[in-house]
């Protein structure tokens, strides 16, 4: 059978490669392998939303699945709500991070979390057999709306912060929405919590006129220098659907995802002793050293936030993140949450009583790159053992594509999930050292593709 899932979710350019006839078809499939019973849906702010939001309600209704529409609203809020709502499972019409010309599907599980790789191989059978489950006339299934979902999930954001602190430390927050969904939350979220709130990019648009939906540094220019104008403290940034957030401290500069990530993961393990945190092989020394220094243990998993979210679940895990800044606080909920970890931040400003900028000062330092090998489709897949093999003789990690270690840092390199190419994370003690890795994964993946 084929495939459509790829790291997280179906995700394709609109009316090309993820057309409404897709859409359709991948609802029927799911409300056949999830149905019967109520299904939760969402979209956040691109274009032909609505036009698939619909085909997707059409679908599932026609497998006698009952649709709560929770209209436009972060991928986050519809998980909360998921299983609060005693839903089968969750859709939401997104493509996350993706340029402005793509759009999706995501499907989750009763629990609000991403169905897994086995849940996903069954949907993806029924959508290729064309094997759907069609109710007969009286038992075809009905649409509701329920309009107490934001409500319901920034109410429970704050229950998780120290809200009479934050009001005496009345933060200035700069909030970069990317003209979708996080501007239906993050910015109330903030005020409820006594921030001053100063928002950018926080009309719905699926244009995406302010910047591109994922939120790296080249795209966040703008933020960086709203806060500095305005004096902030700091400022966020959503992706897409808000499940991401990446911050700017009080001098402009911009946190790379880990650094977020180890602020929260010492500050949380710090409070339990003996933790578990989850992260994919993509993460590195910053988050090793933290972990350590809280005394608690890292359970290495394969790239992907679904993989990261099960995985939490299944042991149990204190906490659980990602390089590129998703954060999983399994006392809220075991998925990545923009909002929940803006909320986090703040509050560790507060109860430690420091500026971003001091927070980020006191983590142990590394330096970061990554970059993108274009790969011949026919060899994507394939490449993967030629450079098992030259890479035989170093100390390797091979759960996701090949991790080299050195006593200088590391390089990772791995297959996209969703295009024909791979990509090269590298991290070193230096900038240099860190590039010139990278470049040492360029040259291997290319020595590869040569071998295959």
């Amino acid at each position: 059978m084929g495939k459509i899932f790829g790291t997280n979710g179906v995700r394709g350019v609109i009316n090309e490669s993820f057309t409404v006839d897709m859409v359709l078809d991948i609802s029927r499939a799911v409300g056949t392998i999830l149905g019967p019973g109520k299904i939760a849906i969402a979209r956040d702010s691109r274009m032909g939303g609505e036009m698939f939001m619909s085909a997707a309600i059409s679908g599932l209704l026609s497998t006698g699945c009952s649709v709560i529409d929770i209209g436009p609203a972060p991928t986050p809020t519809l998980q909360f709500n998921t299983p609060i709502l005693d839903c089968v499972g969750g859709v939401v019409i997104t493509a996350s991070h993706n340029p402005p010309e793509f759009n999706g599907i995501k499907v989750m599980g009763a629990s609000g979390i991403e169905v897994t790789r086995e849940v996903e191989s069954q949907i993806e059978d029924i959508y290729f057999s064309k094997k759907f489950k069609v109710a007969t006339w009286e038992s075809i299934g009905s649409v509701s709306k329920d309009d107490l979902a934001l409500r319901r999930y920034i109410d429970a954001i704050k229950s998780h912060v120290n809200i009479k602190s934050l009001k005496k430390r009345n933060l200035t927050v700069v909030v970069d929405g990317a003209t979708s969904v996080g501007s239906l939350v993050t910015p109330i979220l903030m005020r409820e919590l006594g921030c001053k709130v100063i928002s950018i990019n926080s009309q719905m648009d699926g244009m995406f006129p302010g910047r591109n939906p994922e939120p790296i540094p080249e795209n966040i220019k703008d933020l960086s220098q709203a806060v500095v104008s305005v004096g902030a403290d700091l400022g966020l940034a959503h992706d897409g659907d808000a499940d991401r957030t990446t911050f700017v401290d009080e001098t402009g500069r911009i946190l790379w995802g880990d650094q977020s990530f180890a602020i929260l993961a010492r500050f949380v393990l710090g409070q339990k002793p003996g933790s578990t945190l989850v992260t994919p092989v993509s993460s590195g020394r910053l988050i090793e050293d933290i972990v350590a220094n809280a005394g608690a243990k890292i359970d290495w998993t394969e790239v992907g936030s679904v993989v990261v979210s099960h995985r939490v679940v299944e042991i149990n895990a204190e906490f659980g993140g990602e390089e590129n800044g998703g954060v999983f606080y399994p006392d809220h909920q075991a998925v990545r949450d923009g909002a929940m970890t803006a909320a986090q931040i703040v509050d560790i400003m507060t109860l430690e009583d420091q500026k971003l900028s001091e927070l980020v000062a006191s983590l142990p330092q590394y330096f970061n790159t990554k970059t993108k090998v274009h790969v011949p489709a026919e060899k994507k897949t394939a490449l993967l053992k030629s450079l098992i093999e030259l890479t035989k003789d170093e100390e390797t990690i091979t759960l996701d594509g090949v991790k080299i270690i050195y006593d200088e840092g590391w390089i990772l390199m791995r297959p996209s999930g969703t295009e024909p190419l791979w990509r090269c994370f590298a991290e070193a003690k230096t900038q240099e050292g860190a590039d010139s890795l990278r470049d040492k994964g360029i040259s291997l993946i290319e020595a590869a593709v040569d071998k295959t």
